[in-house]
C-alpha cells in the first residue's frame, strides 16, 4: 500500500531501462530504481502498462516487519508513513533517494538484478539487506523469483505481518479489476469485478491471481501460487492516464510472514499480458488445483505466524520451536481453499510440555467470518515434552463444512508461566 502520497520524482532524471523482447511481450527494468519492473507492453506498442508516477510504485518488492515506527538511530520516518513500520522497498524512499543497483545482467533471454533497497518512509536510510529478481519471458507471460536476503542489526523477532508479493501498479486505462474469489475454483465460474476504491480492498483469491484490464478485457494478471488473500483497487480517475499521471490501479498477493534479522527468503510469481480469458487460461494450465494442506515444518515455518508467541529463529531446523508466552497465544496457518469433505481428520505430530494447560484446533469458512469459539475442537494431549502424533476426527463438528480457508492452534498456558511446544507437523486428511 505504498506510492499514493509521494512526490512525482521519476521524471527528474533520465532512465536507465534494461529490456527483454520475445516478440510477444517487451519488459523493462529500470537501472536506477533497484530494477524494478517499470514496462510492460505488447511487442512493436508503446502502450505501457506499468504507472510509475512515484517510486512507491512500478512492479517492484516491497517487505515490512516491526518496530512500528521505525526510527533508526532516532531519525523519525514521515509521518503519513510512520505506520508502516520497517519497509525497505526495490526502488527507493518516498524523500527521493533511488535504492542502490549492484549487479545487472542481460543475455538477451533472461535478466538479473541486485540491489540494496531503501526504507520507504526514511530520509536516506537503506535497508540492512539485498533485493535479488530473476526475470524471464515465456510466450506473454514474465516469470519472476524473488529474493531477500535480510541481515538486521536489530535481532528482535517481530510479529508476521502481511508482504506484498509483489506490489504491482498500473496506468489509468487498466482500471478494472477481475479475479475469482468464489468457491468453485478452476470450474471457469463467473468472475467477479472489485469494486475502483482507495484505500484499497482486499478478498481470498480462491484461483490465487487478479488482473486489471482495459474497457475490452485487455490488460495484466498477476498469478503467485499458493497464495489466497490479495488487495487491490484504483485511486484516481479511471480510464486514462500513462505512466507519470496521477491515475493508477493497484495489486499485491498477500502473505503473513515473520520476516526474521537474518532470513533468506524467495517467492515467486507470474505476470500475463493479454485479454482476460488468456491471463486465466495461463493459470488453469499451470495452477495445482486446491487440496488439503499438509504442513510439514522442515527448513521452512510453511507461512505460518504467531500472535504472543516466538520461536528459535531463522533457520528453521527441527520443526516450530515456539515459547506461548501465556495465557493464550496464537499459531495461524495461512490463508487457503479446501473442501470439508475432503480432509475429515487433522493430524498433528508435537510436544507440549507441562506448563501447556489447553491447545484448541480452529478453523475458518469461506463466509468472511475470522476463527471463532464455534468452530474449535480440543485438543487431548500428553505435556511431557515428548513429540507425539494426535489425530481429531473433525467429520462430527457442525461447523466443520463446505469450504476451509484457514485453521489456527490456540494454545493456553498456566498462570504466569511460558510454555514450550514444538510443532513438527500438521497434515489435514481423509
Amino acid at each position: 500500500m505504498i506510492g499514493l502520497l509521494a512526490v512525482s520524482l521519476c521524471a527528474t532524471f533520465q532512465e536507465h531501462v534494461g529490456y527483454l523482447d520475445n516478440g510477444l511481450v517487451k519488459l523493462g527494468v529500470n537501472l536506477d530504481l533497484g530494477g524494478a519492473i517499470t514496462y510492460i507492453s505488447k511487442s512493436g506498442s508503446d502502450a505501457n502498462v506499468v504507472n510509475s508516477a512515484d517510486w512507491g510504485r512500478q512492479i517492484q518488492m516491497s517487505h515490512y516487519s516491526g518496530p512500528i515506527p521505525f526510527a533508526p538511530n532516532g531519525q523519525a520516518p514521515r509521518k503519513d508513513w510512520a505506520g508502516l513500520g520497517w519497509n525497505p522497498i526495490q526502488c527507493g524512499d518516498c524523500f527521493g533517494n533511488r535504492s542502490k543497483l549492484v549487479t545487472y545482467r542481460n543475455d538477451g533471454k533472461s535478466i538479473y538484478v541486485k540491489c540494496i533497497p531503501m526504507q520507504w518512509p526514511l530520509n536516506s536510510v537503506p535497508g540492512e539487506c539485498t533485493f535479488e529478481c530473476w526475470l524471464k519471458l515465456e510466450g506473454k507471460a514474465v516469470l519472476v523469483r524473488s529474493r531477500m536476503v535480510n541481515a538486521r542489526t536489530d535481532h528482535t523477532q517481530y510479529e508476521g505481518r502481511g508482504q506484498e508479493l509483489p506490489a504491482v501498479y498500473t496506468n489509468g486505462p487498466w482500471y478494472r479489476l477481475m479475479t475469482y474469489s468464489g468457491d468453485k475454483p478452476f470450474t471457469h465460474d463467473l468472475l467477479s469485478q472489485k469494486p475502483p476504491v482507495f484505500m484499497w480492498t482486499g478478498w481470498q483469491s480462491t484461483e490465487n491471481w487478479a488482473a486489471l484490464v482495459d474497457d475490452r478485457d485487455y490488460g495484466l494478471g498477476i498469478w503467485n501460487p499458493g497464495v489466497y488473500s490479495f488487495i487491490g483497487g484504483f485511486a484516481g480517475k479511471p480510464g486514462a492516464g500513462g505512466p507519470k499521471d496521477g491515475p493508477t490501479g493497484y495489486i499485491a498477493p498477500v502473505a503473513n510472514e515473520i520476516i526474521d534479522h537474518n532470513i533468506d527468503y524467495t517467492y515467486r510469481y507470474v505476470l500475463v499480458l493479454g485479454q482476460l480469458e488468456e491471463i486465466r487460461e495461463y493459470v488453469y494450465a499451470h495452477a495445482k488445483r486446491p487440496a488439503p494442506p499438509q504442513y510439514r515444518f522442515r527448513g521452512t515455518r510453511e507461512h505460518w505466524i504467531y500472535h504472543n508467541a516466538t520461536d528459535e529463529g531463522w533457520p528453521i531446523r527441527r520443526g516450530l520451536e515456539i515459547t506461548a508466552n501465556g495465557p493464550t497465544a496464537r499459531l495461524d496457518g495461512p490463508d487457503g481453499f479446501w473442501l470439508a469433505k475432503d480432509a475429515g481428520r487433522v493430524v498433528i505430530e508435537a510436544a507440549f510440555d507441562s506448563y501447556t494447560t489447553g491447545v484448541d484446533f480452529e478453523w475458518k469458512l469461506a463466509d468472511g467470518v475470522k476463527y471463532t469459539s464455534t468452530k474449535t475442537v480440543p485438543l487431548k494431549f500428553i505435556g511431557d515434552s515428548k513429540v507425539r502424533r494426535y489425530t481429531l476426527d473433525l467429520t462430527a463438528h457442525p461447523d466443520y463444512r463446505d469450504a476451509i480457508t484457514g485453521i489456527s492452534l490456540t494454545v493456553h498456558t498456566r498462570d504466569g508461566q511460558k510454555s514450550r511446544v514444538n510443532l513438527k507437523s500438521l497434515c489435514l486428511q481423509n
